[in-house]
């Protein structure tokens, strides 16, 4: 049995919430209609140069359609592939979900937690779109059900943030993370592992930081470079500066991340998957993440890994 309660050898996401809530939990992605700072002219136009948000939106997601409607949808479209779902979360997932005035945001957010087959919210956004009076709202939620807000960090490095025209330094993350964490609100991150300038020593030094943050979740994606991006026309002009791993370069890379990570941060994913239409350079092929899962874990035991275990001996030292 390891830290976190059972016999995996990494705090999983299913495992996490089948402790909170005795069954599983899905996650259903919503489009709210909302933008970006750096793409409506406040910080910027054009928007992160990796992103392109259709690439990791469901079909079901319109801003056209209701909450309550895409939550329907988005059941239905789950039930297929997750039969043993009992209760959903309702993940607020496209653009900066934060970016509008409170009584918007409490409209939308109460019209999820009304829906009688969700059984909470996870707020997707960036640091820089946050106050008190938006922390305060989703505190009110959070005492009663459960609320999450996930902040896409993406690096911890400003030289990096600047070149990939993120609009924020990572002291506005930290800041952010540290204020919502002091509202007891929950608190996902999202870190991208292999933008340009950043090698694979510097991603594993980087869990020191990471550790050092009060999140409790986290997501990491490998880099994707995306049709119709800035970055995607970089890539072109010189692919050498972009590090791509290949599928089992890419397991080991985050085996040792893993080793590094605290074992009380509940791990969602350590990869993406975008459909193959959206690549400029696909080279995984067709890997659903319940099989990057399985390599993992593979993995893990044919090391005899665990998560964490490098970050306990060196604070039992």
């Amino acid at each position: 049995m390891y830290p976190w309660g059972d016999e995996r050898r990494f705090n999983s996401y299913s495992g996490h919430f089948r402790r909170l809530f005795g069954s599983r939990v899905q996650k259903v992605a919503l489009n709210a209609g909302f933008t970006c700072p750096n793409r409506d002219g406040t910080l910027g136009v054009g928007g992160c140069t990796f992103c392109n948000n259709d690439a990791f939106t469901p079909s079901y997601c319109s801003p056209t359609k209701s909450i309550t409607e895409q939550i329907d949808e988005g059941i239905e479209f789950h039930s297929r592939r997750y039969r043993r779902a009992e209760r959903f979360l309702a993940y607020f997932q496209s653009f900066s979900n934060t970016y509008a005035p409170v009584e918007r945001l409490r409209e939308l957010y109460e019209e999820a937690l009304s829906h009688p087959s969700v059984a909470g919210i996870i707020v997707a956004t960036r640091p820089d779109t946050v106050d008190e009076a938006k922390l305060d709202l989703l505190a009110r939620l959070a005492a009663t059900r459960y609320v999450a807000v996930e902040y896409g960090v993406e690096s911890c490095c400003d030289a990096t943030l600047r070149a990939v025209n993120r609009g924020h330094d990572f002291a506005c993350a930290r800041r952010a993370i540290e204020f919502t964490a002091a509202k007891g609100i929950r608190i996902g991150a999202h870190f991208i592992l292999g933008l340009p300038g950043e090698d694979e020593q510097m991603l594993l030094d980087r869990c020191a930081i990471i550790n050092s943050l009060p999140i409790n979740t986290i997501k990491f994606h490998q880099l994707q470079i995306i049709r119709g991006t800035a970055m995607a026309d970089e890539y072109r002009r010189d692919p050498q500066r972009f590090r791509l791993w290949d599928l089992a370069e890419y397991v080991d890379l985050f085996v040792e991340i893993a080793r590094r990570l605290r074992p009380e941060i509940v791990i969602e994913r350590f990869a993406g998957e975008a459909p193959p239409r959206f690549h400029v350079n696909h080279r995984w092929g067709l890997v659903r993440n319940e099989t990057l899962m399985a390599m993992f874990e593979r993995r893990l035991a044919e090391r005899n890994a665990y998560q964490g275990e490098n970050y306990l001996s060196l604070r039992d030292e």
